[in-house]
C-alpha cells in the first residue's frame, strides 16, 4: 500500500535483524513517519529469532510469578501497511555487496538499508560444569526456570535450592522471583556489594540488607570455580573461589551480556575491542547503509543494556533513513527499578567521579535506607544520585540533572524525614521521560493540543507522547504537569472518587456529615450512580463508621467492607486469619500473657511478636474466630487491630516508670491514647508512638503521630510512617501538657479524616495540603479555620460511642452467622487450608507440599513433617 504523498517508485526496503525492544521502537518510529508530508515510501521487515512479537525484557521478572503478556505496544502495529514481522526465523548470513540477508531456511531477503538489532546473549563463565547451568534472558528461559523449579521441588520433596551467579539487575530479579515461587535462593556475586556497577558501597550494603531480609542468601566477593554434578549429570552445588561449596539443584547465570555480533563480524563490519558493532553519532556502521541499535551497538567501546539508549538509537536511525540529521545524544544510564519489592534508582554521576564533586548522603543501615545526591563543588548543580529503599526523590531530581537545584541538596533526602521543597516549574527543554526521550515541553504541548486533539487525561497523554509507557518512573511527574496545565487553562481537574461518585473523598465526607446520612443507599441516592464498586463502597463504609459509630457490619454495611473488615481480622495468604489482641501501650500482665499462650496452643496458631509490641497469632480459620474471641474477651482483651484502615497500635517505651533516663510516663500516655482512638476509621491505617525521653526508644518519629517527652511536657510530631514510602514525622508543637497534647491530636486526626484522599497516609496528606505543615499547625494549634471545637466534639462522639466490635459480634447470633466456611456445615473446616509444621509452629503449605498432601505426611528437607488439613 502506498501513501498518497509517495512518488510511486519502488519502496525503500529496510530489513531489521532482531526482534527485541530496540527493533520494536524502530518499527514504531518508522510507522509514525509514514503519515508525515514528504516522507519516503519505506517498507520495514523485522526478522525475529524468537516466535514472540517483541516483548518487554525489563519486565521479565513479572513472568516468574504470572503468565502476564509482556508484548510491547499495540499488536496492530504489525498489521500496518509497510510493516512486517517474521518471527521464529534466524538470519544466518549477511551479504554486504549483494545487500541481502540469508535466512536459516535458505531463503534470502534483499534490503536497501539494514539495521542490526540483534541484542545480546547472557554470558556464561568458562568453568567446569557450566553447561549444566541456565541463563535468564528470554521468555523461554523464564518459563523453563518456573517449570524446572516446580519439577525439582516435587521430585525432591522440598523447595529447590537455586544459586544465581550475578548480583546485578537481572540476577536480583531472578533470585527474588524464584524465591517468591518457593525456591531457596542464593546469590553469588564477584563484587563486595550488590549492583556494584551502578551503586557505591553504602547503597550496595543497604540493598544487601533488604534482599537478605527477604530470605535470599548472599555470597559476595566470590566467583564460581565449577558447577558440581553427580554421576547422572544432576547439579549438586557450586564451588566458590573462597573454597566453599554451596548446595544447589539449579544454577542460573546472570553475570553480564555478550553482544550478538557474530553475523556482523562474519560480514566484515568493524567490531569493538570488547565486542559489538562500532557505530558513529548517526548510529551507522563501517559499511554504508548498515546501522546498529541497542545492545549490539558499541558506543565509545561500550555496549549498554538499557532501554533509554536503545530507544534513542532507534529514533536516530529512523530519522536518518528518512534523510534527517539526528544524532545519538550519548548514553543515559539512569535506572529506576523495583527489585524484589525494593526500590533502587541511580542517575548521572552516581559514583561522584566528577572533579570536585560533593556527596550529600543519608544512610540508615538498620532500615536499609540509603540516599545520595552528587552536586558540583559549589553545592548548586545536580550531577547525579543514588537511592535505595526510598527512591521518591528520583522523579523530581532526574529532570534537573545538570541544572541548578532550586533548594539545598539535603532538602531532597526524604528518608531523613525532611520536607521536600515545592518543585519549581520545569523548563520546556528538560527531559521528562528518558526512556522515550520526551521533554516537558512535548508533554505540555500535547495537553494544550498544539499538534492535534488536546490530551487532557493521563491515559491518552501517555499514549500520544509515550512518556511513562516504558519503565513508568516518570508517571507521577507527568500526572503533576497534567494537573498544573489543566489548572492554568481553567479546566477543573477531576478528583472524583470513582466512576460512580463524582465527589472526592473529603467532599463526600462533608456531604454525608452535613446531610446526616446514615446508610450506603442514602449516599448513593444523593451522590452516586450505578451499583458502586470496590473503590467507593469501602470508602462509604469508612465514612459511615467514623460519623455514626455504629457496628461496622450492621445496616447493610457488611457487603461494603473489604475482606479484612468483613471478618474483623486480617486474611493471610492461605485463606486463614490472624488474631492480634489489643495490648494498649504494650503493657500486659502475666495472667493475660498466659491466656494468649493458651489460645495459641488450643487452636495451634503460629505466634509472632510484631514491630508494634503486640503478639500476632496466625492460622485461624473463619469459623474458629468467634471461639478465639470468646476466650480473649472473657480475659479482658479486645481482638485488637491489624486489619482495618484505623488505629493499629500505640507503641511505647517504659518511660519514667522504670527507665533511669525517662522524664515522663510514656506507658500511661500510650495506654490513654490507644484506648481513646481505638476503632477510629480513617483514610488509611495510622500508628502512634510515645517515647519517655529524647533517646526515642519507641521510634515515635516513624509513626503518623509521635510523642516525645521533655522535662517541660511533650513534643508532638506528625506525618511519619514506615511502609512503601517511609517518612519521619515533623515537629508540630513543643512542651505540651497532657490536656493540650490530647486536644491537638484530636484535632489533627479529625482534620485528616475529613480532608484526606482515599488510602492517603498522613505523610502524603500533609505534603499535598496547600501550605503543608504550616497550614496543619495553623489549623490544629492556632484554630485558623475556627474548627477546633467542632473537631474535638467529633472525636468526643467517637470516644463516647465506642463499642468493642468483637464482643458485639459474640453477643448477637445473627452476626455470628457470618463466621462459617460453609453455610450448611458451619463447623466443617475448609479443606483448602493445608498447613505444615516448621520450627515447632504451623505455617501455610507451599505449592509442592500442597500437591503432595493427598498423603498424611510429606517429606520436607529431611525429616517428615506432619500435614495439617484444617484442624
Amino acid at each position: 500500500m502506498t501513501s498518497p504523498n509517495f512518488s510511486g517508485e519502488p519502496p525503500h526496503r529496510v530489513v531489521v535483524i532482531g526482534g527485541g525492544p530496540a527493533a520494536h521502537r524502530f518499527a514504531e518510529s518508522m510507522h509514525s513517519r509514514r503519515a508525515q508530508e514528504g516522507s519516503r515510501d519505506v517498507t520495514v521487515t523485522v526478522l525475529g529469532e524468537e516466535i514472540h512479537l517483541p516483548y518487554d525484557r525489563v519486565a521479565l521478572s513479572r513472568r516468574l510469578v504470572s503468565s502476564e503478556d509482556l508484548t510491547l505496544g499495540d499488536r496492530e502495529l504489525w498489521n500496518s501497511p509497510g510493516i512486517t514481522y517474521r518471527g521464529g526465523v534466524a538470519a544466518s548470513r549477511v551479504d554486504l555487496e549483494e545487500r541481502s540477508v540469508e535466512l536459516a531456511d535458505g531463503s534470502t531477503v534483499p534490503y536497501d538499508d539494514l539495521v542490526f538489532a540483534t541484542g545480546s546473549a547472557a554470558t556464561v563463565p568458562p568453568i567446569p560444569g557450566a553447561s549444566q547451568g541456565y541463563v535468564y534472558r528470554t521468555l523461554e528461559d523464564v518459563d523453563f526456570l518456573v517449570a524446572e523449579s516446580a519439577r525439582l521441588a516435587a521430585q525432591l520433596g522440598r523447595p529447590a535450592h537455586v544459586v544465581v551467579v550475578g548480583g546485578g539487575l537481572l540476577g536480583l530479579e531472578a533470585a527474588g522471583g524464584l524465591q517468591r515461587l518457593g525456591a531457596r535462593a542464593t546469590i553469588v556475586h564477584s563484587g563486595r556489594w550488590l549492583m556494584s556497577a551502578q551503586l557505591d558501597e553504602g547503597a550496595g550494603q543497604a540493598l544487601g540488607r533488604l534482599i537478605e531480609a527477604q530470605g535470599v542468601t548472599l555470597a559476595l566477593g566470590n566467583r564460581p570455580t565449577q558447577v558440581l554434578t553427580g554421576p547422572s549429570g544432576r547439579v549438586l552445588g557450586v564451588e566458590l573461589t573462597d573454597g566453599r561449596a554451596i548446595s544447589a539443584d539449579l544454577v542460573v547465570f546472570s553475570i553480564g551480556i555478550t553482544p550478538r555480533d557474530e553475523l556482523a563480524r562474519a560480514a566484515g563490519l568493524a567490531i569493538g575491542a570488547r565486542g559489538g558493532i562500532v557505530i558513529g553519532d548517526d548510529c551507522s556502521s563501517s559499511h554504508d547503509g548498515v546501522w546498529a541499535i541497542g545492545e549490539v551497538a558499541s558506543v565509545g567501546g561500550v555496549c549498554v543494556g538499557l532501554v533509554a539508549p536503545a530507544n534513542a538509537m532507534a529514533e536516530v536511525v529512523a530519522d536518518r533513513i528518512h534523510q534527517g540529521e539526528a544524532s545519538f545524544p550519548g548514553i543515559d544510564d539512569a535506572t529506576k527499578l523495583k527489585l524484589s519489592g525494593v526500590e533502587v534508582a541511580s542517575f548521572g554521576d552516581a559514583l561522584g567521579a566528577s572533579e570536585g564533586a560533593l556527596e550529600v548522603v543519608y544512610a540508615d543501615p538498620a532500615r536499609g535506607m540509603y540516599q545520595k545526591i552528587v552536586v558540583s563543588n559549589d553545592a548548586k548543580t545536580l550531577l547525579g544520585g543514588i537511592f535505595v529503599g526510598d527512591a521518591a526523590p528520583y522523579t523530581a531530581l532526574r529532570p534537573l540533572l545538570g541544572r541548578e537545584l532550586p533548594a539545598e541538596p539535603s532538602a531532597y533526602l526524604s528518608a531523613a524525614g525532611v520536607e521536600a521543597p515545592a518543585s519549581a516549574e520545569l523548563p520546556d527543554d528538560v527531559q521528562l521521560c528518558s526512556c522515550n526521550n520526551v521533554s516537558v515541553g512535548a508533554v505540555r504541548g500535547a495537553i494544550r493540543g498544539d499538534h492535534g486533539e488536546a490530551c487532557t487525561e493521563l491515559g491518552p497523554l501517555k499514549t500520544c507522547t509515550r512518556a511513562g509507557t516504558q519503565c513508568g518512573s516518570c508517571v507521577p511527574l507527568v500526572k503533576k504537569i497534567l494537573e498544573t496545565e489543566l489548572s492554568k487553562a481553567g479546566i477543573e481537574v477531576s478528583k472524583a472518587l470513582c466512576e460512580h461518585v463524582d465527589l472526592s473523598r473529603s467532599e463526600l465526607f462533608e456531604a454525608v456529615r452535613i446531610l446526616q446520612l446514615t446508610s450506603y443507599e442514602q449516599i448513593m441516592q444523593h451522590f452516586g450512580r450505578g451499583l458502586g464498586c470496590d473503590v467507593c463502597k469501602p470508602v462509604m463504609a469508612s465514612i459511615l463508621a467514623t460519623q455514626t459509630s455504629k457496628y461496622i457490619l450492621d445496616s447493610g454495611s457488611g457487603a461494603l467492607q473489604d475482606t479484612n473488615d468483613r471478618a474483623l481480622a486480617n486474611m493471610q495468604k492461605d485463606g486463614t486469619y490472624s488474631v492480634v489482641p489489643r495490648i494498649p501501650g504494650g503493657e500486659i500482665t502475666p495472667a493475660k500473657l498466659k491466656v494468649i499462650a493458651e489460645v495459641a496452643e488450643q487452636f495451634n496458631l503460629y505466634t509472632k511478636l510484631t514491630g508494634g509490641l503486640r503478639i500476632d497469632m496466625f492460622g485461624a480459620r473463619l469459623e474458629q474466630l468467634p471461639d478465639i474471641w470468646r476466650i480473649l474477651v472473657d480475659a479482658g482483651f479486645e481482638s485488637g487491630q491489624a486489619y482495618g484502615k484505623s488505629l493499629r497500635t500505640v507503641k511505647s517505651c517504659v518511660g519514667s516508670t522504670w527507665c533511669r533516663f525517662g522524664v515522663q510516663d510514656a506507658v500511661a500516655m500510650a495506654i490513654e491514647l490507644e484506648l481513646r482512638y481505638r476503632g477510629l476509621r480513617s483514610p488509611h491505617k495510622f500508628k502512634l508512638g510515645v517515647s519517655g525521653c529524647a533517646r526515642e526508644c519507641a521510634e515515635a518519629r516513624s509513626k503518623d503521630i509521635g510523642i516525645i517527652a521533655t522535662e517541660q511536657g511533650w513534643n508532638l510530631y506528625v506525618g511519619g510512617n514506615g511502609g512503601y514510602q517511609p517518612a519521619h514525622a515533623l515537629l508540630l508543637a513543643q512542651d505540651l501538657d497532657d490536656k493540650t497534647l490530647i486536644a491537638y491530636i484530636d484535632r489533627y486526626l479529625m482534620y485528616y479524616i475529613r480532608t484526606a484522599d482515599r488510602l492517603q497516609r498522613t505523610a502524603r496528606w500533609q505534603e499535598e495540603l496547600p501550605g503543608g505543615l504550616d497550614h496543619v499547625r495553623d489549623v490544629v494549634c492556632n484554630d485558623s479555620l475556627g474548627l477546633a471545637e467542632e473537631l474535638e466534639a467529633a472525636m468526643a462522639q467517637h470516644v463516647g460511642n465506642y463499642e468493642d466490635e468483637w464482643a458485639a459480634t459474640l453477643n448477637d447470633p445473627e452476626r455470628l452467622r457470618r463466621f462459617r466456611s460453609f453455610v450448611n456445615a458451619p463447623r466443617t473446616p475448609d479443606p483448602a487450608v493445608v498447613q505444615v509444621t516448621e520450627r515447632d509452629q504451623p505455617r501455610p503449605a507451599r505449592a509442592e507440599e500442597r500437591a503432595a498432601a493427598t498423603a498424611e505426611r510429606v517429606l520436607v528437607s529431611g525429616p517428615s513433617i506432619p500435614v495439617r488439613r484444617g484442624q
